[in-house]
């Protein structure tokens, strides 16, 4: 097998040798034949996941799932609402005359709206590309809108890079959007055209308004902090003992008798009354508009066994819970989170941060980058990790859920630790 092709090249010179090639490395790849030429490692590994659902690739294509009230709903509840003037702006005018489409879908790939050139539209809606289809990965195969929600990285696929056949004349790029208050994604932007329009550049312009509307929402958390904090400091003026103002996400907006907290680890559905918080101990909640009101009881911290479940079963949602005498609470782990606890179960003697970095990384000197992400995971785990070396601490028991098939761990993860367990080292 040789070197994989550099379709980015290839197609800015000559789009049509370019597409052909392809043809060729997807039909031996499908087939189970020796290859000429290998596919791109993020397109070889997406086939190699369509192959395991066993997803048809003749038939692969988005499906219209959403009717007219459900469609509204999503538009309603999706923070990407807030975003679409940044989007339209930086996106929709360049791409109707190089004869692309907009296309903005949830974190399921559900395309939530599409606009552009009205010729480009019509053959979209051709191939099922339409408001209210299903472009999943698992529903429409390899494509720039459901593969960059699974792996977290903008993606361009081109051509025959596309798992459905149907595809082969299309081109897409798109890039994941997530939600700053938790790192959660919460959707795709993508600019998909007729493979002629490709060009080089339209990755990272797609790329950088993802970004830049990623910037919108940080804004929008910003004032929204700011008006919770108008409102909790003349209630925090009067509280004697430690206690902190945070919004529905942690996020604290103002503080009194203690320490400032960037972020507090709140349980899954929090409720007013008694609570056990991992950073703080025994904790009282009370409801304000926007957030929390949280009191420090000051009472004696539980001691005892914990047990801690690493759950990584999930495609796009890890989670860490934890049982123990204080009761039972669960966090949604960011991707470099659910990489780092696992690195840390799969040893339990512990890890340096150098050799961490070399796990991530491929690059033992990235020692800072591993202090700063370890002491973020540290601020909701608290006393069940230990340092020098990193590990979980004796008193835990830990148990890690891994998906059925070893390939499908942590799929965005780059790390050279995890991509020698998925091919099975």
């Amino acid at each position: 097998m040789h070197a994989p092709i550099d379709v980015t090249r290839l197609a800015a010179v000559d789009h049509a040798r370019a597409a052909r090639v392809l043809s060729e490395v997807r039909s031996a790849t499908l087939a189970g034949r020796r290859v000429r030429i290998a596919p791109r490692q993020v397109i070889g590994e997406s086939w190699g996941r369509m192959l395991r659902e066993g997803l048809d690739p003749e038939h692969a294509v988005g499906v219209p799932l959403l009717g007219r009230d459900e469609l509204e709903r999503r538009r309603q509840a999706s923070p990407l609402r807030h975003v679409l003037p940044v989007l339209r702006e930086n996106l929709l005018s360049v791409a109707d005359v190089a004869h692309h489409i907009l296309v903005v879908a949830d974190a399921d790939g559900l395309v939530l709206w599409r606009e552009g050139n009205p010729s480009v539209l019509r053959s979209a809606d051709r191939l099922g590309f339409a408001i209210g289809a299903d472009w999943g990965e698992k529903v429409a195969g390899t494509n720039g809108i459901g593969t960059p929600a699974v792996i977290r990285r903008p993606v361009q696929v081109f051509a025959s890079e596309h798992f459905s056949r149907r595809l082969s004349s299309w081109t897409c790029s798109g890039a994941p959007i997530t939600d700053p208050r938790d790192n959660r994604l919460i959707g795709v932007v993508d600019v998909s055209g007729p493979l002629e329009s490709m060009h080089p550049a339209t990755l990272p312009w797609v790329n950088s308004v993802a970004k830049l509307a990623e910037a919108g929402l940080r804004e929008r958390h910003r004032a929204a902090l700011e008006r919770l904090r108008s409102v909790a400091a003349p209630m925090l003026a009067r509280v004697g003992g430690r206690a902190l103002a945070v919004d529905a996400y942690g996020w604290t907006a103002a503080v009194t008798g203690m320490p400032h907290l960037d972020r507090l680890a709140l349980p899954g559905s929090p409720a007013p009354g008694p609570v056990w918080l991992p950073s703080l101990g025994p904790c009282s909640l009370e409801p304000l508009p926007g957030g929390w009101l949280v009191r420090v009881t000051d009472r004696p911290e539980p001691r005892g066994t914990a047990r801690i479940v690493l759950d990584l079963g999930q495609p796009r949602r890890w989670t860490v819970t934890v049982a123990g005498e204080a009761g039972t609470w669960t966090h949604e782990l960011t991707p470099r989170h659910a990489e780092l606890l696992y690195l840390l179960a799969r040893h339990p003697e512990g890890r340096s941060a150098a050799a961490l970095a070399e796990d991530l990384f491929g690059d033992p000197a990235r020692t800072v980058t591993v202090r700063a992400e370890m002491s973020r995971v540290r601020r909701y785990l608290g006393g069940f990790l230990e340092h020098r070396p990193y590990r979980f601490c004796e008193q835990s028991e830990v148990q890690v859920l891994l998906p059925d098939d070893p390939c499908d761990l942590l799929p965005h993860s780059t790390a050279p630790a995890l991509a020698g367990t998925r091919a099975g080292d």
